[in-house]
Parts: C-alpha cells; structure tokens; sequence
C-alpha cells in the first residue's frame, strides 16, 4: 500500500479531510520520517520547514533587523535569502495544517503507549545535525566586515543620488529626493545593529 503525505497531496484539487491518528505528525498529519519535535512528534518536511524559520529567526534577531512577515524587502542578498525561505516555509507549513490539531493529552498517550518501540525516535529540536545548513549560531567577523562593506558601499551611491536630487527641481526630484533619505535612514540603522552585533561577538 503507498503511503501518500500531505505535503503531496497539498496542490491536489481534490479536497481530503485529514485528521490526526496516533502515531503521525500533529501538524499535518502524515506518518512519515516522525521524530519529537519541540516535544511533538513532527514529519521530516514539517521539521525541515520550521527549521528554516527558526535559521531566518536567528539571523534577524542577531542583526538586529526588521521581524519576518509582510514584505521580503531586504538590504542584500543574505538577507533576502532568508526572509524568502522562511515565507515560502511558512506557506507550505499552512497549506497542510491539520483542520483541527490532536489535544496535547492525546499525543502523550500516544507516546506513551508507543514506548520504546522507536516508532517515535527522539532528537533535539536544536541540535547541532538537525540545524540547516543557513543556520547562523555565532557572528562570524568576516561575515560581519563583508556586510558592512556592502552597505557603506550602497550608503556611497544613495548619498551621491541625494545630492543629485537636492540639485534638481520639480515634484519628480523631491519625490527621489524623499525614497533616497528613507533608503539611507534603512542603511544606517542597520549599520548601527552591525555595529552593535560586533561589539557583542568582541566582548
């Protein structure tokens, strides 16, 4: 008999109810690769999922940049890099969300009852094989002087396009005039959470 997960069948037109049995993941639903996740047994795809958010987390958090959701606008490719995983992560982790989650009391007889028959093998949610390969767990200096160079370099050409439109007249330059002033606010605020991030790793 195949075996067919929800992460398959999430693009079907076909509309299945799932619901959740002892035994598969709590959030989708699916029997596949279940390890403990977060004290819940979770598929392999939903783990990789939320395993992409939480790499995108910590890289926001550790630069001191703008919270995931809403728009993926991005001072540079790393960034973008992580905020696009994350989203699209998301995305599939909702498409298949079970309609109605397992009450916690439910999933812990069910572990219980399983025992040590190692249906259910048990790993660190944080370990260091189960982090993706974006994780980010330490600030690497040359990443952060690599960063800072890109920036100053943006930072050089935004200021030479303000003092173009400050020279030019018209609602079309002030408008320029007002995206550019924005665009250096950004930079220079993420300039200062380097800074900061840099002077953290140092002491």
């Amino acid at each position: 008999m195949t075996t067919t997960s929800p992460h398959d069948t999430a693009a079907d037109d076909t509309p299945v109810t799932r619901r959740w049995s002892p035994g598969g993941c709590v959030w989708c639903g699916s029997r596949t690769d279940i390890e403990i996740y977060r004290d819940e047994p979770r598929c392999g795809e939903c783990r990789e999922h939320e395993n992409t958010i939480d790499a995108a987390r910590r890289f926001i958090g550790m630069y001191g940049l703008r919270p995931l959701g809403g728009a993926v606008t991005s001072d540079d490719d790393e960034e973008l890099e992580h905020r696009t995983a994350a989203r699209s992560a998301r995305a599939a982790l909702d498409r298949v969300r079970l309609p109605k989650r397992p009450a916690a009391a439910d999933v812990r007889k069910a572990s219980a009852r399983a025992g040590a028959s190692a249906a259910v093998r048990t790993t660190p949610s944080r370990s260091a094989s189960a982090a993706p390969s974006g994780a980010v767990s330490t600030v690497d200096v040359a990443v952060l002087a690599d960063r800072v160079t890109g920036l100053l370099e943006q930072l050089t050409a935004i200021e030479a396009g303000i003092a173009d439109a400050e020279a030019s007249s018209g609602l079309p330059a002030r408008a320029r005039l007002s995206d550019l002033q924005r665009q250096r606010a950004t930079v220079m605020s993420t300039l200062a959470a380097l800074e900061k991030a840099r002077r953290g790793s140092a002491g």
